[in-house]
């Protein structure tokens, strides 16, 4: 079948569309920017790319206009805490017209567990977009889940936060609100199963693990199986603000992400409706299950995808190609240099650079900063990076978002999502003559901006000379 995958950028879509091109369907991925899309080499050969905005777009492209099956994986919660429900309608809506021009029979939807009456405004957002998308001119199957576990998923990634930095936590009343996690790799399963099966068109599914399990029970089963002790001490009144900080600070969540989890923490999901096992016959695995095969993933550098990478996990609101010309005017710069012997070795160490590799000289101090940024609304250095040797563009690379990545060119582009008074650039580049050149670009906001720049100076001063002479070394 030809098969149209929105979200293709995305946590689940990176996890599916291997899948999809595995069973031989052929693919069209729809991405904002087609220099984002992160897959690897070999798979990017095997699929077509089309640019859409379903904010904006409402034509419908030639690309995909004849498609039998269209995957709408598009979701807006990391990116707002006030209109993300309304960006989500108009998405679907503009969805709805686009498909209109199209061949499509069969629109598969991921969506959340819908079954209390009082629900969170995230779950009412589902909910509303599942209705628009309803009236569209295709047969819809919806699959409702609640947590999703798997190696850098959202949820699993918070719990792991958690558990592996605070043996003791005081913990808002939230922890005790039931749920029921689900495999990413069921997700999968349900989600390519569903394809073509007219028994689910027009068909609405919930579908969750074996084991329903409150937030407590879930923190305390991973730290069973990580052998760590952990004391989970409640406590009756925490406004969700206050919940939500201690997210944003104790895990690698953005604060806007971590206030609409908590929203949504306090609302019930779990589900009786085990027809879609039925009808697929399909057996989801444990949730103890589901951490182990995570870590398995995360230990053997198998990690296809991570919420870090989306770019509402940062400071974006604009596209790469935004800020991926870097700017002379008005610019505060420093620049360093040095001849390298060997610039292959040198490029293999400038990509493994941040994450638990670090940044090579003074971390103490790199960590001292992220800190500082967190403390002041930033990501921080929990982010961390999501392979500990590959890099692409879009990537989040501790505070800085990656927007060149390329070792034919011998140059990586990174971009500062830090809280700082203006806007940075850091980057890497050997040139002809094997000379490694780092270049900070600073571009001040106004009067306060300069001052940061002189302030911080004596810091990047050390910091940067030091960087790019242990690089150049190569040993630490």
């Amino acid at each position: 079948m030809r098969i149209l995958l929105t979200g293709a950028n995305g946590y689940i879509g990176m996890r599916l569309l291997p899948q999809l091109l595995e069973m031989g369907h052929e693919v069209v991925c729809a991405v904002r920017n087609a220099n984002r899309f992160t897959s690897n080499k070999n798979i990017r050969k095997k699929v077509e790319i089309v640019e859409l905005d379903f904010l904006k777009d409402s034509e419908t492209p030639d690309k995909i206009k004849n498609i039998d099956v269209a995957f709408y994986l598009i979701h807006s919660m990391s990116g707002s805490t006030e209109d993300f429900d309304e960006q989500e309608a108009r998405s679907a809506e503009n969805f709805n017209k686009i498909m209109a021009g199209t061949s499509v029979k069969q629109v598969i939807y991921l969506s959340g567990i819908i079954n209390e009456e009082k629900l969170s405004k995230h779950l009412e957002s589902r909910k509303k977009v599942e209705e628009i998308l309803y009236t569209g001119n295709f047969k819809l199957t919806v699959i409702r889940a609640a947590i999703i576990v798997g190696s850098g998923s959202s949820s699993f990634e918070i719990i792991r936060d958690l558990c592996e930095k605070l043996p003791v936590m005081i913990t808002p009343s939230w922890v005790e609100t039931k749920c029921q996690p689900i495999a990413i790799r069921d997700i999968i399963q349900f989600l390519t199963g569903v394809i073509g099966n007219e028994k689910c068109y027009n068909e609405s599914f919930d579908v969750g693990g074996p084991d329903i399990l409150t937030y407590r029970e879930m923190m305390e089963i991973y730290a069973k199986i990580r052998g760590l002790k952990i004391w989970i001490i409640g406590v009756p009144v925490m406004s969700p603000k206050l919940s939500a900080y201690w997210l944003y600070f104790v895990t690698s969540t953005s604060f806007k992400l971590a206030q609409n989890l908590v929203d949504s923490m306090k609302i019930e999901v779990v589900t009786s409706d085990t027809r879609l096992q039925e009808i697929l016959d399909i057996h989801p695995i444990t949730y103890q299950e589901a951490i182990k095969l995570a870590f398995y993933k995360i230990e053997q550098n198998l990690v296809i995808s991570s919420w870090k990478d989306s770019l509402s996990s940062g400071r974006f609101n604009k596209e790469l190609n935004d800020y991926i010309q870097v700017p002379t005017y008005g610019c505060l710069k420093d620049e360093q240099s040095t001849k390298v012997k060997n610039p292959e070795e040198i490029l293999e160490r400038i990509w493994a650079i941040g994450g638990l590799n670090g940044w090579y000289y003074g971390n103490w101090l790199w960590k001292v900063r992220g800190l500082i940024d967190k403390f002041f609304g930033g990501v921080g250095l929990r982010r961390g990076r999501t392979h500990p040797t590959e890099i692409t563009a879009g990537d989040s690379l501790d505070f800085w978002r990656v927007l060149l990545a390329d070792k034919e060119e011998k140059r990586l582009l990174l971009f500062a999502e830090m809280k700082v008074p203006g806007e940075a650039w850091l980057e890497f580049r050997i040139d002809e003559g094997n000379v490694l050149h780092q270049i900070a670009t600073f571009r001040p906001k106004g009067i306060w901006g300069r001052l940061y720049w002189y302030a911080m100076y004596p810091f990047h001063y050390f910091i940067f000379e030091g960087m790019l002479n242990k690089i150049a070394e190569g040993k630490e």
